[in-house]
């Protein structure tokens, strides 16, 4: 019994000594002081304020349009019997030409009896006139003038063979304005949209034969938000007169793999805004765009769609950078002494996709951040690069990925 006793109690010392011999060995090892990690300051990008006269320009894109669009239709009804070799889908014509001949016999025929009806009728008046005449010389003769009533001078007799003329006339009008509408000539200069009918069919009056378009000025409608009306310094109902010419505009597609560009202006705007989209359109307008408009390259077709450069107000200093330097609505990062950022709010007077163009807020010479920052603060420490020494580098994804790898190695030395 004694025996299991002191062995117990032996084992219970072997454990108790070994965590006392584990914990002095612990308590003589020195101790390792925490050593805090200095993270590099993040590198970013920065563009050298540089104020410099500059032109406010707004892309717009429209589709090229006809300043007239109609229905070619009959007059009256007949059988075609005749179309004009232009008179084909795409077709071109000059104002006047013939485009379609509807079968005139019925109306020649018309004519000659409106024409027989108007002489017979004329003859019925110079012979009324004739017997006036005579009865009024035969009272006069008589002296008793003043006493003749007019049933006796042959005035009611003479009122009707005139009505009877004019009736006539208008008949004999009419009769040769039928005959002149079995033509139907091109009112304006232009090209076939659409032929809807052709030789042989007969139509009624209103009958639409074809669709065609005038090519003396072409339209196209350019839809703007009222921040470019401001650019382009044109009122809401703007129209241009000789004395204010509208902006200028390079309107440019692509076709057949050849970037082509066309001079263009704006004509007016619509004067009203589109409900649904709490915009604006303004007119840009090209003359002769299959002709002299066309230039040395493309005609500018009906249907093309384009995009367009509006040339806007001119600015005598502006300061022109990235997109990316803009936080917020007006708020950039300028980088100070020991290359620490601070807000600055400017005045932004254009923005697009790529650039912003400020008017205020900055000074030449000084340097805007224009790197994204995350969590940036007024006083934050940074390593400046200058975007212009690196190729491409200040072309956005690739921007971006370029600071993200600097940053990345920052934090890791």
């Amino acid at each position: 019994m004694l025996r299991k006793l002191f062995t117990l109690l032996g084992t219970i010392g072997i454990f108790v000594g070994g965590f006392v011999l584990i914990g002095v060995m612990g308590s003589l090892r020195p101790k390792i002081e925490p050593k805090e990690v200095e993270l590099a300051p993040p590198a970013v990008f920065y563009a050298t304020v540089d104020p410099k006269p500059t032109t406010l320009n707004v892309f717009a894109q429209g589709e090229v349009r006809p300043r007239t669009d109609i229905n070619l239709t009959a007059e009256v009804s007949g059988r075609i019997v005749r179309t004009s070799n232009v008179f084909v889908a795409g077709g071109a014509f000059r104002k006047g030409d013939l485009l379609v001949k509807i079968e005139d016999a019925d109306y020649r025929v018309a004519v000659a009896a409106a024409k027989a009806r108007m002489a017979q009728s004329e003859e019925g008046l110079r012979r009324e006139e004739a017997e006036a005449d005579l009865a009024l010389k035969d009272y006069e003769a008589l002296g008793r003038a003043e006493e003749a009533s007019e049933l006796t001078l042959r005035k009611p007799q003479l009122a009707q063979a005139r009505a009877a003329f004019d009736a006539a006339r208008a008949d004999y009008n009419g009769a040769l304005l039928n005959l002149q509408r079995t033509e139907l000539r091109a009112p304006f200069d232009g090209r076939v949209r659409e032929r809807l009918a052709g030789e042989g069919q007969f139509i009624a009056p209103g009958a639409a034969i074809g669709r065609i378009f005038s090519t003396d000025v072409a339209e196209i409608r350019l839809p703007l938000a009222d921040s470019d009306l401001a650019k382009l310094g044109i009122s809401l109902a703007f129209v241009e007169t000789k004395e204010s010419p509208g902006p200028k505009v390079t309107l440019s597609a692509t076709i057949a793999g050849t970037l082509e560009e066309w001079p263009a202006r704006i004509a007016r705007t619509d004067g009203a805004i589109d409900p649904a989209t709490r915009q604006i359109s303004a007119i840009a307008v090209v003359d002769d765009p299959y002709g002299a408009g066309a230039g040395k390259g493309a005609p500018l077709a009906m249907g093309l769609f384009v995009d367009a450069l509006i040339e806007g107000r001119a600015l005598d200093r502006a300061v022109v950078l990235p997109r990316t330097a803009l936080f917020g609505r007006n708020t950039v990062f300028v980088i100070g002494a020991e290359s620490r950022i601070s807000a600055r709010e400017v005045v932004v007077l254009a923005a697009d996709r790529d650039t912003i163009t400020i008017s205020g807020g900055l000074e030449a010479g000084e340097r805007v951040v224009t790197s994204p920052l995350r969590g940036a603060k007024d006083g934050d420490k940074v390593t400046p690069t200058d975007a212009t020494a690196i190729p491409g580098a200040d072309r956005g994804e690739e921007e971006e990925k370029t600071v993200a790898e600097a940053v990345r190695r920052s934090v890791t030395e």
